[in-house]
């Protein structure tokens, strides 16, 4: 079994005089497989929700009701810089080395954490954005004004600063402020999707690329957070009065795909919960998927966090207890890409035009490998090499050009020899009949 981390914000007061909780630490990092543990803890944070974010080196937490964002260093596992913005921040989302950042006034600030370069757009939403989800190519933007931006990421990062910068599509057929935002990976036109939850007491199913609704699913109560299945199979949805939603895509009533049966523009309501977490815990604030999709983990406003076996559906079993308002969890891939560089440390963002330097490790060589370098370090003759040359030996010679040539000349010549065996059959036969005639 795959060893799985996840990382946890709180914000606000201890809850009670609890000394066997760590004093002013505001970051956990959490081991969940073979044995759950606390692995490593960061002090002096309070992040509300939707504003931690960890890559690699590095964890990010935007600070509540401020404009500050707490940088640390998971390899020392303390705090390695403080970044103060214009604008009170308050989501944010991690991209390769990009830091996205929505503020209050409804702007999106994009920080190159590896150089420093930041960019600003104008206010793209009238209140404040909420939410981020980001993929390699696109980024969303959940807002208080009920809409939801779609930008493309190539554009958002060109180099080019007299580009003014404005989101692909809109999305707007919610009536409340965004609470949360779950995007897929996929390349899949099914599955390659986004799930918005609002205060409307409504998700929706977007094919954000288009800027289609492909489902709206109806709640009895005001969705807190959504999280997207792995695979795009299933949407969990926790609402305010503490229960805990399953939605299955692609069962045999199909939601989504060609499976489906009803139009798009038919809402659905979801009625029945899985689950409904303890009234001394409070509604789920934020939750997570493990990587394998079997394992729901839920943080709770009374410092509670829970974990939900869903191959089962069994009733929840506590983890941990952090005596603050749980605000964030954050999983970490066990199957990280491979990255050819490592940043070696964050570069505070700034503003203008300058020159760019960027400082990194290397993890792998700059080329790749040859097939050579590869017979140079392996131990007598390859077993891939042995292989191939077995295959060659038993694979017929192909008809090389000089072959085909060949080939040619023989049937000219043999057109011209039976050309002569005919005009001397043809002359020995006028022989004949002469032969007889005289005689």
């Amino acid at each position: 079994m795959l060893a799985e981390t996840y990382f946890v914000s709180v914000a606000g007061p201890p809850l009670s005089n609890n000394t066997a909780i760590s004093k002013d630490a505001g970051i956990y990092e959490h081991t969940l497989h073979p044995s759950h543990s606390t692995t490593t803890t960061f002090k002096k944070s309070s992040a509300p929700r939707h504003c931690l974010a960890v890559s690699d080196t590095h964890v990010f937490a935007a600070q509540e009701e401020k404009s500050t964002v707490h940088v640390y260093s998971r390899a020392k596992g303390n705090q390695e810089a403080l970044v103060t913005f214009p604008e009170r921040i308050r989501s944010i989302a991690l991209q390769d080395d990009v830091l996205y950042l929505g503020s209050q006034e409804g702007r999106l600030i994009i920080w190159e954490v590896c150089t420093g370069r930041q960019v600003t757009t104008s206010a793209c939403h009238v209140q404040a954005i909420t939410c981020i989800a980001v993929t390699p190519y696109h980024l969303l933007t959940g807002s208080e004004d009920s809409n939801i931006n779609v930008w493309s990421v190539p554009r958002l990062l060109e180099l080019d600063s007299t580009i003014e910068h404005e989101s692909q599509q809109t999305l707007s057929n919610h009536r409340a402020a965004i609470t949360s935002l779950a995007v897929g990976s996929s390349v899949n036109p099914d599955t390659n999707i986004c799930v918005s939850a609002s205060k409307d007491k409504s998700c929706v199913i977007w094919n954000y690329q288009h800027g289609a609704a492909l489902r709206t699913l109806l709640f009895p109560s005001s969705p807190l957070c959504v999280s997207l299945d792995p695979c795009a199979r299933a949407i969990y949805v926790s609402s305010d009065d503490g229960s805990l939603f399953a939605v299955d895509l692609f069962s045999e009533k199909a939601l989504l795909g060609p499976q489906s049966i009803e139009d798009s523009s038919t809402a659905v309501q979801v009625s029945s919960a899985f689950g409904a977490t303890p009234q001394e815990a409070g509604a789920a604030s934020c939750m997570a998927l493990s990587y394998d999709g079997t394992t729901l983990i839920s943080g709770h406003p009374q410092g509670q966090i829970l974990r939900w076996d869903l191959s089962s559906r069994a009733d929840s079993t506590e983890l941990t207890n952090l005596n603050a308002s749980v605000t964030n969890i954050v999983f970490i891939s066990p199957l990280p890409t491979s990255r050819p560089t490592k940043p070696v440390a964050v570069v505070k963002p700034f503003l203008g035009s300058r020159t760019y330097n960027f400082t990194s490790q290397l993890d792998s060589d700059i080329s790749e490998e040859t097939r050579f370098s590869s017979m140079l370090k392996s131990n007598g003759i390859p077993q891939n090499i042995l292989e191939q040359a077995i295959l060659a030996f038993q694979t017929p010679a192909e008809d090389t050009v000089g072959d085909q040539e060949l080939r040619k000349e023989n049937e000219e010549l043999w057109e011209v020899i039976n050309e002569q065996r005919a005009l001397q059959k043809k002359t020995l036969q006028r022989y004949i009949e002469a032969k007889s005639v005289n005689s």
